[in-house]
């Protein structure tokens, strides 16, 4: 029956570049079968904007959508931080802390941290990918013990962690006891991964956002406040890099 009424719906639409009064947008078009109207956001990751579909609705609905919020959309992407790739020479941030890439280099295909700098032997093709896998093997290293670490202090167990490459999310808390987290939360400062550990240990506990589970949130981490504030300002910045 499923599958079925989802072949009866329209397609979903290929991405796109679509000109829009102050310039072009490129387009990437999601179908989800729990949406009740059109919706749309800013794809900092990827420079563009990504509409929403529900299930009957087609390409019409998200097109007028984005013409009647042109002026928003173009504001936010004229807005966005330019893009740093993980290239030879490249600085990004790593705990808040600027460290540069440099590739010293061929020989065996490996990355690591060493006084300020990522290093990187190898084809020079193979850095970014080197910088990704070496970033996100560090992200899992600290982020996991300090989720434990929080969990500890609240008396609670995740089911697992897990570090992941998300586009909207910093973090996250199923149901079923598992926490997830971006693993571009390396980048930000310190203070700001305790936070976010913090907020996503007491999804545990809390699966709303009302008063105890800030209370918890509070008790595990005093950087609520500064770390909401960043994540607002630089966060953008951060799904730019890489």
């Amino acid at each position: 029956m499923l599958a079925g009424m989802a072949s009866s719906w329209p397609h979903t639409p290929r991405p796109e570049t679509l000109h829009l009064p102050r310039g072009p947008a490129r387009v990437r078009w999601r179908r989800n079968a729990r949406a009740r109207r059109v919706s749309l956001r800013i794809d900092a990751r990827g420079g563009g904007v990504v509409v929403t579909l529900p299930p009957l609705a087609g390409r019409r609905a998200g097109v007028a959508l984005l013409i009647s919020h042109a002026e928003w959309v173009s504001a936010c992407l004229a807005a966005l931080p330019g893009h740093i790739p993980f290239a030879d020479g490249a600085r990004i941030p790593l705990d808040g802390r600027d460290h540069r890439i440099r590739h010293v280099g061929d020989g065996a295909e490996r990355a690591w941290l060493d006084d300020g700098e990522i290093r990187c032997s190898g084809p020079a093709e193979a850095v970014p990918r080197l910088v990704t896998d070496l970033l996100r093997t560090e992200a899992r290293r600290r982020l996991a013990p300090l989720a434990r670490r929080k969990a500890r202090l609240a008396g609670l167990r995740p089911r697992r962690i897990l570090v992941k490459d998300t586009h909207s999310r910093w973090g996250s808390c199923t149901a079923d006891g598992t926490l997830a987290f971006c693993w571009r939360l390396l980048l930000a400062p310190g203070f700001v991964q305790d936070y976010v550990a913090a907020h996503e240990v007491a999804h545990l506990r809390h699966m709303d956002h009302g008063p105890g589970f800030w209370a918890l949130v509070h008790r595990l981490s005093r950087h609520a406040g500064p770390a909401v504030a960043w994540l607002a300002r630089e966060g953008p910045r951060l799904l730019r890099i890489g």
